[in-house]
């Protein structure tokens, strides 16, 4: 599998190259963002590697410029930054999972390979809660008909909990799932991802449909079981 590692700092992106290829991985490296979006462009990646602190073009734009090439390559975004509200920007942006800096790498390999287990999601059918429809082919969300326009993490979050309606599940289920880490820091951005989501999904329409059990977690339907 091939990886594209976009790390300004040498001796960073030399010992991160160093472990990933110890695991069999082929690694290209990009030491600025504009040289990371030209590689990006180029070849069809398993999996980017990317820091925020990048010369030239900024992290987050590139990530963002990869994320409206592609919605399948899977992004772990690396960085020194560990605000809860940089998280979420970047989780909107479209990164898939987040590392900070100092790390273990024996963790960067555990997250890297997670995030490569991840097979294609089937997308052949509409999942229906109520008057809401999940398109998964097209990633197009409808409740009542009208179009509900949502970022990456919004459609995913949503997904899951469409995917077993009547189901209530733990933010660290969700985190696993969405996230693909269970990262006790990150069970407040679940919290706030609810309530973007809410006020998309819920707060237009009479018929609240993502209930909240206390406690527990957070679940989809008309009724959820505690």
């Amino acid at each position: 599998m091939r990886i594209l590692l976009i790390e300004d700092e040498r001796k960073v992106s030399d010992l991160v190259a160093r472990a990933l290829r110890a695991e069999r991985f082929a690694v290209d490296v990009a030491d600025d963002g504009l040289q990371g979006w030209e590689l990006a462009q180029a070849y069809d990646y398993d999996l980017v590697i990317l820091d925020l602190m990048l010369p030239g073009l900024g992290g987050t734009e590139l990530l963002q410029r990869i994320r409206r090439r592609t919605h399948q390559v899977p992004i772990l975004v690396l960085t020194a930054r560990d605000a809860t509200e940089e998280k979420v920007r970047n989780f909107e942006a479209g990164a898939d999972d987040y590392l900070t800096k100092p790390f273990a790498f024996a963790e960067l390999v555990i997250r890297v390979k997670a995030l490569l287990r991840r097979g294609p999601v089937p997308r052949s059918s509409v999942l229906r809660v109520a008057d809401l429809e999940v398109d998964r082919l097209t990633q197009q969300v409808r409740r009542a008909g009208r179009r509900i326009e949502l970022t990456n993490k919004e459609y995913a979050l949503l997904e899951y909990l469409a995917t077993h309606p009547g189901r209530v599940f733990s933010r660290t289920m969700i985190i696993e799932h969405v996230w693909d880490q269970s990262f006790e820091g990150l069970t407040n951005i679940v919290d706030v991802y609810v309530r973007h989501l809410r006020a998309k999904i819920d707060d237009p329409f009479p018929l609240k449909l993502i209930r909240t059990v206390r406690g527990v977690g957070y679940g989809l339907g008309e009724e959820v079981a505690p």
